[in-house]
């Protein structure tokens, strides 16, 4: 069990810290709103982790995968809200100003405010149906067999949820430490363009990959 365990860490670590759009949110959250929002963003995106392992040990994600129109429905509506927050970053870096709470009347945009932070993070987590499968197919090869398959595997679930909160915050902190470096308006511009170009980017692959 604890080569099980350690091996499962090792895997989890190599996902955790490969760069996404979880990265680039919580990157650029932090830039615009500062430590807590950047740690807010990470706590969102741990959340729907969390619900994603829920939903993976309880079968649920083996029959999302299996229907057709509600993984392609996920993964558009997901790809939409990343290209959502894209072209919200490429119009604050065309007119040169950070985006705020007030960018989208429903709390949807990218701002300063923590819980809306926390929103951005949750939802583009919960709107990649990638997330479905990986856990599907990763908590199964690490988890017990028998009666304790569903608690083994939600709780290797919510252990890959932590250990992102703590990488994403670490992020949050080392960004937040480098901010005064980086808050220039031409500087913040350029981050805010490369931001929105990598969450087009990132929005469009989800949009026409294939299953």
């Amino acid at each position: 069990m604890a080569h099980e365990l350690l091996s499962f860490l090792a895997v989890a670590a190599l996902v955790i810290v490969t760069p996404g759009q979880d990265t680039a949110l919580t990157i650029r959250n932090t830039l615009s709103g500062k430590r807590p929002a950047g740690m807010a963003t990470a706590a969102g995106v741990s959340v729907g982790q969390a619900v994603w392992a829920l939903v993976s040990a309880a079968g649920i994600a083996a029959l999302l995968r299996a229907s057709e129109p509600a993984f392609l429905a996920i993964r558009l509506l997901g790809a939409a809200y990343l290209v959502l927050l894209g072209v919200q970053a490429l119009l604050a870096a065309i007119q040169g100003r950070p985006a705020d709470t007030t960018a989208c009347p429903h709390g949807l945009g990218i701002g300063r405010a923590p819980s809306i932070a926390f929103r951005q993070g949750l939802l583009s987590n919960l709107g990649n149906p990638k997330m479905a499968v990986f856990f599907m197919s990763l908590l199964p090869q690490f988890a017990a067999h028998g009666s304790l398959a569903f608690a083994s595997s939600l709780l290797l679930g919510l252990v890959f949820a932590l250990l992102t909160f703590a990488w994403l915050c670490a992020y949050a902190v080392a960004v937040a430490r480098a901010r005064h470096l980086i808050a220039r308006p031409a500087i913040t511009r350029l981050v805010e363009g490369l931001t929105g170009a990598v969450l087009l980017g990132l929005g469009a692959r989800i949009a026409t990959e294939s299953r």
